[in-house]
């Protein structure tokens, strides 16, 4: 019989927002001098928050949403907004930002119009969960906020190690068959299907979607668990109130009989750090890779 594979890793990430193309009316260029001459920055969404953090550009936050939850002094320190899809124009607007720098996946709707239209400079930054997309968020973010230098060294760190990871993936002999669960709610799963922040950093720790049938984040029957018979399962905890839920997974009638179960290899992790897809997404695809392919350890460390 197999060793079973649990592992519990905590970490601190966003979880991961919207966007829209930098052409787009709202996604234009800030003037680095007018920021610096008035830096009131809010930031809505913890990728945005910690990739300010990592730029050294703290100072210049007056407010986060409440998603900004790494670094942990980012809502013990700033103000807070609220939860960014369920923001108020008023609360937003009492803070006095200068600069908003937020996601597409900011709401409700009529709330963004309204900051849209109040004057305030709007940005939306483009966020895509890549390899690429996080330098390439890394690299906007420090132009808005005059830290260019600082952005440039942090994404080509971000690169190399992106690159390393890769390297890593091609010693996997035979990849495994992963099922991400995001949630568990009276005995029924909501998987991580195709186009989902999930599916990429499974796809970053070499590993192939048990659920790529499905499309997005969706609660499956145990009919298609049955089908997806995943050699592993990936169970996101939100904190620390879920930090014994996820033995559960494997008892769902749909995984009693599957790979994963015979071999109880199943995997739990902070799900803001795995799908944050800020400066730390390459260590949370390699904790994932060393998680699922243990033997693959020593050849997924970050240089």
């Amino acid at each position: 019989m197999r060793v079973a594979t649990r592992l519990f890793i905590t970490g601190g990430a966003a979880l991961l927002l919207g966007a829209v193309p930098f052409g787009s009316d709202h996604a234009f260029a800030a003037d680095p001098s007018a920021v610096a001459s008035a830096p009131r920055i809010l930031s809505i969404g913890g990728d945005i928050t910690e990739i300010l953090y990592d730029l050294g550009q703290q100072d210049k936050l007056v407010a986060v949403d409440t998603t900004s939850q790494y670094p942990a002094d980012a809502l013990k320190n700033k103000k807070s907004v609220g939860y960014m899809r369920a923001l108020s124009a008023e609360g937003v607007l009492s803070v006095n930002p200068t600069l908003i720098i937020a996601s597409e996946e900011a709401g409700p709707p009529e709330v963004v119009s309204a900051l849209k239209s109040s004057g305030v400079r709007y940005i939306a930054i483009d966020d895509k969960p890549t390899a690429d997309g996080v330098p390439v968020k890394i690299r906007h973010v420090g132009n808005l906020v005059g830290a260019d230098n600082a952005a440039q060294a942090l994404a080509a760190k971000i690169e190399t190690e992106f690159a390393a990871l890769k390297a890593a993936r091609k010693d996997i002999k035979t990849r495994k068959k992963v099922l991400f669960i995001l949630a568990i709610q009276n005995g029924r799963a909501t998987v991580a299907g195709a186009g989902t922040a999930a599916d990429s950093i499974m796809q970053l720790a070499g590993a192939d979607n048990a659920a790529v049938g499905v499309s997005g984040y969706k609660p499956v029957s145990d009919e298609q668990l049955t089908e997806f018979a995943p050699e592993a399962v990936v169970v996101m905890r939100r904190g620390e109130s879920d930090q014994h839920k996820a033995e559960q997974a494997l008892t769902i009638a749909g995984l009693r009989q599957s790979p994963a179960a015979k071999t109880n290899s199943l995997v739990e992790m902070d799900g803001l750090y795995l799908l944050g897809f800020g400066p730390r997404a390459p260590s949370a695809a390699r904790d994932l890779m060393k998680a699922i392919y243990p033997e693959a350890g020593q050849a997924a460390t970050m240089p």
